[in-house]
C-alpha cells in the first residue's frame, strides 16, 4: 500500500479537537511507523521508527504543518532525500508575539528529554521571552539535553545530580555570577531505589526512605534556599507532584510519601518567603508517559484510567502543563501561591 492512501490514525493518549494543543498522528508502511506531532502555531515533526526524519515552523497553522510533513512521509517512503529545516528550532516551542517574560531569568532543573515535563515547561517559558538556564543529570543524558539547550538559547547548561554534593551549589554560583537575579525555578526531579519503589511502603529500608526524601523532597527546600537571595524583587518557586500523594495509587508506593511531604513543603515555604515577594507552587499534573514515570509498573493503566475518568475526558500533555506554569510565573499570578495546582483534566475530583 503506497503511503499515499494511508490513514493516518490520531494518537488516542493525546487531546484531540479543537482545543487541544499538540496533536499526533500515525501510520504504519511494512516495517516502518510513521508519527507527525504537529501544533497549532504551525510547527511541527515527523518521525520514522521514533527518529525525526524531518521538522517544519514555517506553517501557517497546523493543518498546513501536518499537509507539509504527510509529504516529506511520502517522499521518505519513496526513497526520495529530504531537506531537514535549518531553523535550528527543536521541538514544538511556539512563536508568540506576546513576550510576556521578557527580561525574565528562569532555571529549570530536570529535563531529560523531550517527553520530559521540564521540557514542556521550559519551551512554553522561552516561548514567553525568558532566558533559561538549565540543568542534566550526567554524561549519559547531556547527548539528550543539549540539543534542547541550544533550542532554548539556554547561555548556562550544567550538570546537577542531586546525590553529587557540590553541583547545586556551582549552579547557583554561576547563575550568580552570570546573571546576578534569578525570577523563578522549577524543580522537576524525584527518584527512589528500585527496591524502595516496588515494595510496600512498611518494607522501604532506611537507605531507600532517606535517599527517595533527599532527591524528592529536600532538594526542592536547597534549591529555594539557594534562590531566596538572587529573587530580590520576588519570584516563582516551581516543583512538580502528583495526586498519589493525597490517596492511594497503586504501585506509585513510597513516591507517594515524598511527594505528600514535598506538598507540605510548599505550604511552609510559600510562608516563610511570602513577605519577599516569592510565590511557590506544586504543580500536578495527570499521569504522563515520561522517562521517569517508565519505572512505574502497570503505568499504562494509570494512562487509561485517567483519560476514561477525568471530566475532561483526555490525558495532559507537557505543553498543557507548560503553558500553565508560564502562566503562573507572571506578575498578573502574583496572589497566587502556597497550593497544589492540579493539571489533570478535573481527574482529581473524581473517585
Amino acid at each position: 500500500m503506497p503511503l499515499q492512501t494511508a490513514n493516518w490514525e490520531p494518537n488516542k493518549e493525546m487531546p484531540v479537537g479543537k482545543g487541544a494543543t499538540v496533536q499526533q498522528f500515525f501510520t504504519v508502511l511494512g516495517k516502518d511507523r510513521f508519527e507527525i506531532s504537529v501544533a497549532p502555531w504551525g510547527e511541527g515533526q515527523l518521525k520514522v521508527n521514533g527518529q525525526e526524519v524531518a521538522r517544519t515552523a514555517e506553517a501557517k497553522d497546523r493543518r498546513q504543518a501536518f499537509t507539509t510533513l504527510k509529504q516529506a512521509a511520502e517522499r521518505y517512503a519513496r526513497g526520495e532525500p529530504l531537506e531537514m529545516s535549518k531553523n535550528g528550532k527543536a521541538r514544538l516551542i511556539p512563536t508568540v508575539k506576546a513576550k510576556l517574560l521578557d527580561g525574565k531569568k528562569g532555571l529549570v532543573v530536570g529535563i531529560a528529554n523531550e517527553q520530559s515535563i521540564a521540557w514542556g515547561c521550559a519551551a512554553a517559558f522561552r516561548a514567553f521571552g525568558a532566558d533559561l538556564a538549565v540543568t542534566y543529570l550526567n554524561d549519559k543524558a547531556k547527548k539528550h539535553v543539549d540539543p534542547l539547550a541550544r533550542a532554548l538559547e539556554s547561555p548556562i547548561v550544567m550538570p546537577l545530580d542531586a546525590r553529587v554534593p557540590g553541583q547545586m551549589e556551582a549552579v547557583f554560583e554561576r547563575i550568580t555570577k552570570e546573571w546576578g537575579k534569578l525570577d523563578f525555578v522549577v524543580h522537576s526531579i524525584a527518584f527512589a531505589p528500585q527496591q524502595a519503589l516496588h515494595g510496600r511502603v512498611v518494607d522501604v529500608p532506611l537507605d531507600g526512605f532517606l535517599t527517595t526524601m533527599h532527591v524528592s523532597c529536600w532538594t526542592f527546600l536547597r534549591m529555594a534556599q539557594l534562590a531566596e537571595p538572587l529573587m530580590k524583587k520576588g519570584g516563582t518557586l516551581f516543583t512538580m507532584t502528583y495526586y498519589g500523594s493525597r490517596t492511594v495509587v497503586k504501585n506509585y508506593n513510597i513516591m507517594g510519601v515524598a511527594k505528600a511531604a514535598l506538598e507540605s513543603a510548599v505550604r511552609y515555604v510559600s510562608a516563610e518567603l511570602g513577605p519577599k515577594g516569592i510565590r511557590v507552587h506544586a504543580i500536578s499534573p495527570g499521569p504522563l508517559a515520561t522517562r521517569a514515570a517508565s519505572g512505574i509498573p502497570e503505568f499504562d493503566k494509570l494512562l487509561e484510567k485517567a483519560k476514561a475518568k477525568a471530566p475532561a475526558r483526555s490525558l495532559v500533555s507537557i505543553e498543557d502543563v507548560g503553558a500553565a506554569t508560564a502562566f503562573l510565573a507572571h506578575d498578573v499570578a502574583r496572589l497566587i501561591t502556597g497550593d497544589t495546582i492540579y493539571i489533570d483534566g478535573g481527574y482529581h475530583v473524581v473517585d
